[in-house]
């Protein structure tokens, strides 16, 4: 059937148990999908039992979807400029990494932090000392970090090609790293996808200043706010301000139609059986 090699999911719950996020992705015809592997509002993170490990691999098998993401806390910020949240964030981005590794995930997608009242280029070089201690944790597993494209919303970094290909540049050669675009993010930072041409503009800008080969997921959102405001307000796919058409061209231009999205919309499950059917339609469309 058309569509069906697209590797396509969205965020699902495990509460009750990291499978049953597997469970859900199922229910509503996924292919992937991405979780939180421990509660994204608390420091202290869940630890897996050989029992949790195995159940999860079970389920995986059962389930058959791939390309499994997690989504750190929102609490980590991984430039703090005090030194106490930072203290924190770096150790539980630690123990994210260890239960992303415990499941043999592919991608832990994560927000690259937030300057507050320092610098912008203070924040980055910091968040390239947090991640850079990664490096031993990474090493000989599959886990790939992918630092994902934001809003710009207060402080955060990360909002700018620019920036995103600095972080790069100076993890790539030590480190699994990749970026996430969030359609809504890069669209309310600026970033006009709102049809092919524009996307075109876009994809090459990013080639030029990241890489493409650096791009390798994207999480779905259409946008509730206008171009440029960076407000960050998730949308139903093709009834938000970014429109249909744009989410035409990723299920089938042939640079991104192959790379996994994870849907982050506000509907719920119900929803997400719908709207992973509207863009499997599109293909070919």
């Amino acid at each position: 059937m058309i569509g069906q090699k697209l590797v396509i999911g969205a965020h699902t719950s495990a509460a009750g148990g990291v499978q049953n996020a597997l469970l859900e992705g199922k229910k509503i015809g996924a292919t992937t999908i991405q979780l939180f592997t421990s509660n994204q509002k608390q420091w202290v993170g869940k630890v897996f039992s050989p029992a949790d490990i195995k159940l999860w691999e079970k389920t995986l098998d059962e389930t058959g979807l791939s390309k499994i993401m997690s989504h750190d806390s929102y609490l980590i910020n991984l430039g703090a400029p005090d030194p106490e949240i930072l203290v924190k964030s770096r150790k539980a981005f630690k123990e994210e990494i260890k239960r992303c590794i415990d499941l043999n995930l592919d991608y832990l997608n994560f927000h690259p932090g937030s300057a507050l009242k320092e610098p912008r280029d203070q924040c980055l070089n910091r968040i390239v000392e947090s991640l850079l201690e990664m490096e031993p944790l990474l090493h000989g597993n599959k886990l790939r970090l992918l630092i994902e494209a934001t809003a710009g919303q207060g402080s955060q970094v990360g909002c700018t090609f620019e920036e995103l290909g600095y972080l790069i540049e100076k993890t790539k050669n030590r480190l699994p790293i990749g970026v996430c675009i969030d359609t809504c993010h890069i669209f309310v930072a600026g970033y006009d996808i709102r049809n092919p041409e524009g996307w075109d503009r876009v994809l090459k800008e990013f080639d030029q200043k990241i890489g493409l080969k650096h791009l390798y997921a994207f999480h779905i959102n259409d946008s509730m706010k206008e171009l440029g405001s960076k407000v960050d307000r998730h949308a139903f796919i093709g009834k938000g301000t970014i429109g249909l058409e744009s989410f035409k061209f990723l299920v089938n231009d042939p640079r991104t139609q192959d790379l996994p999205m994870y849907l982050e919309t506000p509907g719920g499950p119900e929803e997400w059986v719908k709207e992973i059917q509207l863009l499997r339609e599109c293909v070919n469309a």
